[in-house]
């Protein structure tokens, strides 16, 4: 073996390491702040002492401080605190942990309603979304659009239970409305032509608009029913749902005649898979 080889597997070996090493540094740390958070909350909540509950933080913090240093900060020990009260469950955390750092967490518990936070955790956690992601997800109100927040919440609460349990996701979970599709510049007056157009040259960013999982396949493809041809503007596959997706694009307001002519067109690909 070469140095050059030789240096390049150990290379591989250094990278590898630091990559995993990193992984449980996080973990630890992020199990420590829960454990510190339920501490605390043990301490001020349990016991009902709300005088004691004022001063514990900034005295902890500054005896903390003393000791360890930089990181213990009033502020950071009520996070911890806020960490422990959103997610009260330490299975959800250690099985979170294994994707999502401290810096997600801190994303996730100023969200005031639990299944908005389970949501965007569990899509986080399978989809793998960077810290930056997570808050571009979160201020384009993500969870809002998607099909799953206008289920009811034992419904919503079940198929987040499906995917912590299965990872197993739901078109409801995928599925948006609105689609915000303002990157494509189009102007006040265009034809369905111009917005199809416009899709295939910003696919890329079109892509992220829909979602991981979106692989594009074709554009107005040919179906024939009953001799007929009939063209799908858009088709995709996702491979999560491991399923075609068919994408005809309309201006103005839903009619009633879309609704069946999809449908014959999903009554026709399932004739054919079957």
């Amino acid at each position: 073996m070469d140095t050059q080889a030789l240096f390049c597997d150990i290379r591989s070996l250094i990278n590898e390491t630091r990559s995993s090493v990193a992984v449980a540094v996080n973990a630890g740390l992020t199990l420590l702040y829960w454990q510190i958070g339920k501490r605390i909350k043990t301490e001020v909540l349990n016991d009902q002492r709300a005088e004691y509950g004022k001063l514990i933080l900034p005295t902890l913090s500054a005896k903390l401080g003393a000791e360890y240093g930089r990181g213990w900060s009033e502020r950071s020990l009520a996070y911890m605190l806020r960490f422990s009260e959103a997610f009260p469950d330490s299975e959800i955390v250690a099985s979170l942990m294994r994707q999502l750092s401290w810096s997600h967490f801190k994303e996730l518990v100023p969200l005031d309603k639990p299944l908005q936070r389970d949501f965007y955790a569990e899509m986080c956690r399978i989809e793998r979304w960077s810290v930056r992601t997570l808050r571009k997800k979160i201020d384009s109100m993500l969870y809002e659009r998607t099909a799953i927040s206008k289920k009811p919440d034992e419904v919503v609460k079940a198929e987040l239970e499906q995917l912590r349990d299965e990872d197993r996701i739901s078109p409801d979970l995928v599925f948006r409305d609105p689609y915000f599709l303002d990157f494509l510049g189009l102007q006040d007056r265009y034809l369905e032509k111009d917005l199809e157009d416009a899709i295939l040259r910003e696919l890329e960013q079109f892509l992220l608009e829909m979602g991981t999982g979106f692989a594009f396949m074709a554009r107005q493809k040919r179906i024939q029913i009953d001799n007929d041809d009939y063209y799908i503007d858009l088709l995709f596959f996702h491979r999560n749902l491991n399923r075609l997706i068919a994408i005809d694009l309309k201006l103005g307001d839903f009619k009633a005649e879309y609704k069946g002519q999809m449908r014959n067109l999903q009554n026709l690909w399932f004739c054919r898979s079957s």
